[in-house]
Formats: C-alpha cells, sequence, structure tokens
C-alpha cells in the first residue's frame, strides 16, 4: 500500500487538480476512479496507479471528504468478509465484520448510514450508522442454496425503499425498509425461459424518471427500465466494435447521460481487452481503460473527468 500519509496529498491531487476543459474532443477524455477487484488502486487521469490497498475488494466509494469505504473480500483477516474506512490520513477502521460467507457491497447513504448485505445461510440486508451500530435488518427474499450466486450491489433510493439485484433469482427485487418485496425487474432475456443464457443481475441503478439501470453479468448485457418496469435500452456485444462486455459487473451513470461498465472478466483471453468502457446512449463508445493485465475490474468509481470532479450523486 501507498504511505499512508500519502493519501491526503494523492486524493488532493485526483480530485481536486484540473488539466483539461469540459470541451475536449471523444478522444481525449480522461477519468480517473477507484478500481475494486482482486486488485484494489486509485487510478491517476494518466493511467498510473497512485494508491493501492493490499487486499481484494468487491465494492468501494471515495466520499467528498476523501474516505475510502471498501468492501473486502472474504480472506483470512476476515473469514465473512469485511467493510472497511480508511481516512485521509491513512488510518483504517472497521465498519463491520461479515458474520456468514460473504459481505457483498456497502452503500454509504446521504444520511451517513452503510447499506451493506451479507450472503449465507440467512442472507440479509443490513444499514448500520455511522459507527457500525445494526439500525435495520432484514431476510433477503432469495434462493438459498448457492451463498455466492445470492446478491451483490445492494443500493439505497431517496424515498428510503432499496434495489437488491439476486442473481440466480434472474431479479432486482426493490424492497421497503420491513423487508417486503414492493415489485421485480425481470432481467431474462426475452424468449429463454429455462435460463440458458446467464443474465444474472449484478448492479442495479436507479436514474432520471425512474428508471432502472441494470447490469447483467455472464449474459454479457446492460439493460435499461422505465418506471413500469419495461425494457427500454439494451446493450451487448452486438453493439460494440467487439466482444468487449465480458461479465459486466459494475457500472456509473454519468451526468451527461453515458454509462461506464466494468468487464469483469476482460483480460482473462484477450489483456488488451477493454477493463473499463464509456458507452453514449447512442451506443458509442467514446473513451475505454486497457491496462494490458489478465485481472479484470469488479466495480469502480469515475472521480473526476477531464480533470473536474464529477457533480451529482454517484449513480453506481
Amino acid at each position: 500500500m501507498s504511505h499512508p500519509h500519502r493519501l491526503i496529498a494523492l486524493l488532493c491531487c485526483v480530485l481536486g487538480c484540473s488539466v483539461a476543459g469540459n470541451s475536449a474532443k471523444a478522444q481525449d477524455i480522461t477519468h480517473s476512479f477507484l478500481a475494486c477487484g482482486q486488485k484494489t488502486y486509485l487510478m491517476g487521469a494518466d493511467g498510473k496507479a497512485i494508491w493501492t490497498y493490499p487486499s481484494a475488494s468487491r465494492d468501494g466509494y471515495v466520499l467528498d471528504d476523501g474516505t475510502i469505504i471498501l468492501t473486502l473480500n472474504k480472506s483470512k483477516r476476515h473469514r465473512g468478509g469485511a467493510v472497511v474506512r480508511i481516512a485521509p490520513d491513512g488510518k483504517e477502521t472497521l465498519i463491520w465484520k461479515g458474520t456468514q460467507s460473504e459481505v457483498n457491497s456497502a452503500h454509504p447513504t446521504e444520511d451517513g448510514t452503510f447499506v451493506i448485505t451479507e450472503a449465507g445461510d440467512q442472507p440479509r440486508l443490513l444499514e448500520l450508522s455511522s459507527t457500525g451500530e445494526v439500525i435495520l435488518d432484514f431476510p433477503l427474499a432469495c434462493q438459498k442454496k448457492n451463498h455466492h450466486m445470492q446478491t451483490r450491489m445492494a443500493r439505497k433510493l431517496s424515498d428510503g425503499t432499496y434495489l437488491v439485484p439476486h442473481l440466480l433469482d434472474f431479479a432486482v427485487f426493490h424492497y421497503d425498509d420491513k423487508g417486503k418485496i414492493l415489485g421485480k425487474l425481470d432481467t431474462t432475456v426475452p424468449g429463454d425461459s429455462e435460463h440458458k443464457i446467464h443474465s444474472w443481475p449484478f448492479t442495479a441503478i436507479r436514474h432520471g424518471d425512474g428508471q432502472t439501470l441494470v447490469t447483467c453479468t455472464n449474459g454479457n448485457r446492460v439493460v435499461d427500465f422505465d418506471a413500469d418496469g419495461k425494457v427500454i435500452w439494451t446493450l451487448t456485444n452486438d453493439d460494440l466494435p467487439g466482444a468487449w462486455l465480458q461479465a459486466p459487473c459494475g457500472a456509473q451513470g454519468l451526468p451527461n447521460g453515458n454509462v461506464v461498465i466494468t468487464s469483469y472478466a476482460g483480460g482473462r483471453a484477450d489483456v488488451d481487452a477493454p477493463k473499463l468502457m464509456e458507452v453514449t446512449r447512442d451506443k458509442q463508445v467514446v473513451w475505454t481503460y486497457r491496462d494490458g493485465q489478465k485481472v479484470g475490474v469488479h466495480h469502480f468509481q469515475l472521480l473526476t473527468t477531464n480533470g473536474e470532479k464529477l457533480a451529482g450523486p454517484i449513480l453506481k
């Protein structure tokens, strides 16, 4: 890991420096970002890692004050996974130690709480106070046989409800704060009633006027639902210059309407395949990140575009 006392300076550089105007042409687009996966790091706009963390992670956020929140993979140190807070001075504190098989996400809310999910015999969603105290806890209505395939990126919405993707259930569930199911978004490929195409939901982003963008890992699809649950936009490899969607896991919606998507398996067959790609609504690729390594990106957070800090809520 980079020396702790350098983290403040590094984040100040990433979040505060301006290196280009917003009028840059598509090929001149630059992004800095936090990457989570088998490797966890902060990537500068110049394509060079400026900070690394010595453990694999599943989800992560950089807060406005430079604090980094990481959801850690299960390991010898944390048998059931964990959520940690890394302060700008480099000090690390434990927010939550997993009590089951895995901790799969941690969403820092506008209220200063953290929404996490645990996979295991009793899959559940918890909301924690800023100090890690449980203030909400309800069971998730997903299958229980395969712990690893129960859920991924749970997010709290502005109305106090929760969106939770359940992979082997082929649906994004919408829960209220008591755990009641308010609705579901079915990610099954039309006509595939036997689920031969593994269109497993991974990240669900509520945006616009009640729309929900969903990445479907393994099935290599990204779909956008309207407020009534109708699919209004789909991205597949048929829309791209090549088979660039390789297990799309994470995604982030940008203020300009574009979406950035990860390819978690990108690099396994071709190390030069894109790990991240920015796509417009008319399906034009305007930016890619490639690093020549076999290890992909599980999830991420874009921090700046052309040197300017991203405005608005973090939609990821």
